[in-house]
């Protein structure tokens, strides 16, 4: 038999993991569709709140521009061989960082003076809107403010700072510049202190700041913000907004891009940046050149004064030796002198270039000084056939040597200097502006607004579900009968919820910590309703439950406050009592019971009177307005309860009423909270609880089982109170189903 019986506990629990594994999505939609005014709501703020971020957001506008990057740099026609010395090529990636780095957009911060910011000073949320789609004119340059708030620009406010030099403190730091009228303007802190004053094309200083305003238009009264930033972290930004790609790979076409929501303010720090970057790289590849041409206009002075100083001793000899003249063997050696003099004066020249250049064990240093060593050389036989010469033509010879060679070098440096000069000149680069920046202020690239309102819905939506299945996930309360016939405890009656009770109450829902009082009876007002209804299924349960009972007193009671208990009671009776059946319903809630209300009468001379022996039977019970339905209020409120609940008293109470009334029904306190509930069980023939939909749990349930069991009291059912007719219910395995069946009238 315990094998028998383990083997059945294994299946149920088995069975009961794969339906705790299951997920019910019928449910779960179900769920959403119960809470679906939640989440229409919900994705609705969602959505104004995409739309007023989309209307209100200012537009944001690219400019762009397209660099080429060539692999050569070209030459001036005419000096190709004297050009490709400069050729350089380049790739788009290094050209690329070279167009971001700080030293390039450092310029065209301090060019454009981009680490001073100064805009007018406008109004939250719809200000920037208002002052965007203004459109100024001649006999309206400003918008005018609205409700009077003069400070705001409205639309048309210009202001152009040309300096603003503040000391490192003040970095950063924003100042108020307030336009007085007739091109006077005041300098002031965020708090109000008035720094100075000035007018717009002068500059005014104090010991800490210098600020020169380059043009003011506003009304008077509008104010400026402004404020100098640090110059690295504006670089830093701008490396980040301007964006440079490479169109395709190995194509050297660079396209750049900058957004801001001033398109003017875009398209001047695009091509700013793209023209110092186009002359960076002019300069850079024209480099070589200009140091060339530097080195020869230092050498042309110093061979310039070697010439004349030649000249001049050649002049005097001449004069002293009255005019001698060169025959014709010393002209043939002082053509190859000069020859090689010349030769050897241009190696000299080459070989100072290369010093600054390479290391003197550099090939190139080295085969320069061998051809000047191979000159030499040739220089030395010369010089030992002029030794043969007559002296006046030895002299001579040296004195025209000197004039010619030094005459043919400085003609060739001059040649030189002028040829470097038309290279450098010449130089465009291996880079070029293909097209400068241009907005199209008729097609903003932010907000995407129809992007922007649907993605708003749609977060929205799955928030507002997300809630709600969550909601579900966490929320245990009991909603399904089948949870409490799974514990043992049987249902006899599940009571729909009322709306019309909702009306005799006042208001829907209680305060916290305290319960909504009913100033009526739901089955006499209205007992066609479905609540009604239900408690009438249960009289035809309690029937066949009292046959066993050891006499007619019914105990009502709950797990927590707010489950309906007093409405089950007081409407119970009523029914009980409208069929014939003589009816005695007492609050046994001595703390807070308010069954008094209902009946329209007072608290007093009730239950806790009756057992401090203050008053008899007949004191204690009123009649009330429903025919065979007495009523025993709860009565002054006693310091001890439960212990008057325990007095002989009560039990000689219920004897009493049992034999006069056909059905005595007790109303009593939660047992969760206080014992009460377990005296009064002890005396009563049966035992119901009450428990409300979606409110407690199935754990507080068998807890409240379980302490009766531990007094000795047997459950007879349980009263579902407050059911909802809910979707996510509705498609569960086990239903109770509420028709209307109302008489034609």
């Amino acid at each position: 038999m315990n094998a028998q019986s383990n083997l059945l506990s294994d299946s149920q629990q088995k069975q009961s993991i794969k339906q705790v594994q299951e997920i019910d999505l019928m449910a779960l939609f179900g769920a959403l569709l119960d809470r679906k005014i939640f989440i229409v709501v919900f994705t609705a703020l969602f959505a104004f709140a995409g739309i007023s971020f989309a209307v209100f957001s200012p537009p944001v506008y690219q400019a762009t521009a397209m660099i080429q990057v060539e692999e050569k740099g070209g030459s001036v026609p005419g000096f190709d061989e004297l050009g490709g010395m400069f050729e350089s090529s380049s790739a788009a990636v290094t050209e690329i960082e070279l167009l971001k780095s700080r030293s390039i957009i450092g310029e065209a911060v301090d060019t454009l003076n981009l680490d001073i910011i100064a805009y007018p000073k406008l109004f939250p949320v719809f200000g920037n809107r208002s002052f965007r789609l203004f459109s100024p004119s001649e006999s309206h340059p400003f918008n005018s403010p609205v409700f009077g708030l003069d400070s705001y620009a409205w639309g048309g406010e210009e202001i152009d700072v040309f300096r603003f030099e503040v000391k490192n403190n003040l970095i950063g730091r924003t100042f108020i510049v307030t336009a007085l009228g007739e091109k006077k303007y005041k300098l002031s802190t965020e708090s109000g202190e008035v720094i100075l004053t000035g007018k717009v094309g002068e500059e005014a200083k104090t010991e800490n700041l210098s600020l020169t305003i380059k043009s003011l238009s506003a009304r008077p009264n509008t104010e400026f913000e402004l404020l100098k930033v640090d110059r690295l972290s504006m670089i830093l930004h701008l490396q980040s907004l301007i964006g440079a790609a490479e169109k395709g790979q190995d194509s050297g076409i660079i396209n750049l891009s900058l957004q801001h929501t001033d398109p003017e303010y875009a398209e001047n720090v695009l091509n700013k940046v793209a023209s110092i970057y186009v002359k960076r790289n002019v300069d850079r590849n024209s480099a070589e050149a200009q140091n060339s041409l530097e080195f020869l206009n230092v050498q042309l002075p110093i061979v310039k004064k070697q010439l004349e100083a030649a000249e001049q001793k050649f002049n005097a000899y001449q004069v002293q030796q009255q005019s001698v003249d060169i025959t014709l063997e010393t002209q043939a050696v002082l053509e190859q002198i000069v020859k090689l003099e010349t030769k050897l004066q241009e190696l000299e020249l080459k070989r100072l270039e290369l010093a600054r250049k390479f290391k003197r064990d550099h090939p190139s240093y080295q085969g320069i000084i061998e051809q000047i060593n191979a000159i030499q050389e040739q220089k030395r036989k010369l010089s030992s056939e002029v030794q043969v010469l007559p002296e006046t033509q030895q002299e001579l010879l040296r004195l025209t040597r000197d004039v010619e060679v030094n005459n043919e070098i400085y003609t060739m440096l001059l040649a030189k200097s002028q040829e470097l000069d038309i290279v450098r000149a010449g130089t465009v680069g291996n880079v070029r502006i293909i097209d400068t920046a241009e907005v199209n202020v008729s097609a903003p690239v932010k907000p995407k607004k129809a992007l922007i309102v649907v993605m708003a819905t749609l977060l929205g939506g799955l928030i507002a579900v997300a809630i709600v299945l969550v909601q579900k996930s966490l929320h245990k309360g009991i909603e399904d009968p089948s949870e409490i016939e799974a514990l043992g405890l049987p249902v006899y009656a599940s009571v729909p919820y009322s709306e019309y009770q909702v009306k005799l109450t006042g208001f829907a829902k209680a305060r916290k910590g305290k319960t909504a009082k009913a100033k009526s009876i739901l089955a006499i007002d209205n007992p066609a309703d479905l609540s009604i209804e239900a408690l009438r299924s249960l009289r035809t349960s309690l029937h066949f439950a009292m046959m066993e009972a050891k006499n007619n007193v019914i105990a009502i009671s709950g797990p927590s406050p707010g489950v309906g208990k007093s409405f089950v009671s007081v409407n119970l009776a009523s029914v009980l009592a409208q069929s014939d059946k003589k009816v005695l319903i007492i609050d046994a809630d001595m703390r807070k019971g308010y069954l008094q209300t209902q009946f329209g009468m007072q608290w007093d001379n009730g239950l806790s009177d009756y057992l401090s022996g203050r008053i008899n039977l007949e004191q204690a019970t009123k009649q009330s307005q429903v025919e065979n339905l007495d009523v025993m209020t709860r009565g002054q409120i006693p310091p001890n309860p439960s212990e008057l609940l325990m007095h002989e008293n009560f039990s000689k109470l219920v004897n009493e009423v049992s034999e006069k009334y056909d059905l005595v029904i007790i109303d009593t306190p939660p047992i969760l909270a206080v014992t009460d509930p377990a005296i009064v069980s002890a005396h009563s023939g049966c035992t119901l609880l009450v428990t409300r939909f979606g409110q407690n749990h199935v754990k507080e349930l068998e807890l409240t089982r379980n302490r009766f069991e531990q007094n000795g009291i047997d459950v007879k059912g349980v009263v579902f109170n407050g059911v909802v007719k809910k979707a996510s219910n509705a498609y569960g395995y086990y239903g109770y189903y509420n028709y209307e069946y109302k008489s034609d009238k």
